[in-house]
């Protein structure tokens, strides 16, 4: 008889956030060293793995359609095995083999180091325990890009924001210790990487043998060439923190500071633990101590009992903070979460209309932001050619501004000065010069 062990080839489907594509790269490398060969396609694979998303309803729907249509792939290839990685295995439980009988396995977020267990059958086929030990793990990565890096420094939540799966899904917060975190950035530093990005679904509460902003000075001092990191959460945005942004010249000049709301009222609904006037505050320190600082956030459309007039202070907000870019969504209630029970949810038409709406407001920010900086003199990191003109090379500025230039003979992964000729909505075009302080 063929034993499963010997099927190798599989096919990683990821949804979601940067956490998810870091937890992928974590499952390949993991089966890379019991022999497994990724797929480049789902019919070439002998297992899929979906690592799934449950943050909003459109990201479940995703999934379970692409589901759906494995189940027809396992009907022509009745060897093939499924697994369910990510937080919809976790929200789910057995309710998934329900809903879907096709799936052999599935895994949540904490125990992803188990994933070659499980396929190789040593273990039962569910693995959704809670991970105390999950800091302490260590994985080899097999990283998709060579010159950028994500870097998990901790792991779950301890929030409980009213609309949100997370703490349920990825359990308490687990710091690494510091000591694990850099001996990672000194590793990728020897293998010429130029870029880390430190990840965590609330960096700002990182607290192991250190706290975040000593963290950061921990991986600056590897001389990495840049530092960047998400999640940062405005409550626990320190003034130790933006002293360390400010001191530290490889830490980039951008931030992810979700705001959700401009209204003081649906802020407390949601259980942020801030109001607008210290978001703002927080905002003005920022700029003040880090010239040029790139600022952006995500904003929720329609959350229960938002009136008219609640959102036409998140309007307010965007035009008043000006943020360099927003990820805006409509309010999508997830079940077991304070929010999804809540009374006065709006209807999806009214979401939609306020979503659009945000969305042109933000598009003229942006602009106008973007067009300040024609003229101006800024470093990229090249990533290659551009995907979608090979006459033109891609990059990014330390304030994470998408810019291409004409291609030049530097490979990808050099840091090279630039100036801004064109400003558009989402990128920016420039040209190679000589040093950052040529303006010729």
């Amino acid at each position: 008889m063929l034993h499963f062990e010997m099927k190798k080839n599989v096919f990683i489907y990821t949804y979601g956030c940067q956490m998810n594509v870091h937890d992928s790269e974590k499952m390949i490398g993991r089966l890379s060293h019991e022999g497994y060969t990724e797929a480049s396609k789902p019919e070439d694979a002998d297992v899929l793995i979906f690592n799934t998303c449950a943050i909003r309803a459109k990201a479940e729907q995703k999934f379970y359609s692409q589901l759906g249509r494995a189940k027809i792939l396992k009907k022509k290839k009745p060897g093939l095995k499924i697994a369910v990685a990510g937080c919809i295995a976790q929200d789910a439980k057995e309710r998934l083999f329900r809903r879907a009988p096709h799936v052999d396995f599935s895994v949540g977020p904490q125990n992803i180091h188990l994933i070659s267990d499980l396929l190789s059958e040593k273990i039962p086929r569910t693995s959704l325990q809670e991970n105390p030990g999950i800091g302490t793990l260590e994985y080899d990565v097999k990283r998709a890009d060579s010159i950028k890096a994500w870097i998990s420094i901790m792991y779950g939540c301890n929030n409980f924001c009213t609309y949100c799966i997370v703490p349920y899904t990825r359990g308490r917060e687990v710091s690494r210790p510091s000591s694990s975190v850099v001996s990672e950035v000194k590793d990728l530093v020897c293998k010429g990487y130029k870029e880390v990005t430190l990840l965590g679904q609330n960096v700002n509460s990182y607290r192991s043998d250190t706290d975040f902003a000593d963290l950061l000075r921990k991986v600056h001092d590897t001389g990495i060439s840049r530092i960047r990191f998400v999640t940062s959460h405005p409550r626990d945005l320190s003034h130790g923190l933006i002293r360390a942004m400010s001191e530290l010249p490889n830490v980039c000049e951008h931030i992810h500071l979700p705001l959700q709301s401009g209204s003081d009222k649906i802020l407390r609904l949601m259980n942020r633990g801030y109001d607008y006037l210290g978001y703002i505050e927080k905002i003005a320190l920022l700029r003040e101590n880090i010239p040029g600082i790139a600022v952006t956030t995500d904003i929720i459309c329609g959350f229960p009992g938002e009136n008219e007039d609640d959102y036409l202070l998140t309007v307010r907000a965007l035009e008043e903070i000006g943020f360099d870019g927003i990820f805006a969504f409509n309010f999508s209630p997830r079940k077991g979460t304070k929010a999804a029970g809540m009374n006065d949810q709006i209807p999806e038409h009214i979401k939609t209309e306020r979503l659009n709406n945000i969305l042109k407001v933000q598009e003229h920010v942006t602009l106008e932001k973007n067009k300040l900086l024609e003229g101006t003199v800024h470093e990229i990191l090249i990533e290659g050619l551009s995907e979608t003109d090979s006459t033109m090379m891609t990059g990014r500025t330390r304030t994470n501004k998408i810019v291409n230039i004409p291609v030049v003979p530097e490979p990808a992964g050099t840091l090279l000065p630039v100036l801004i000729r064109l400003a558009r909505l989402h990128s920016l075009t420039a040209e190679k010069i000589s040093s950052l302080t040529d303006l010729v």
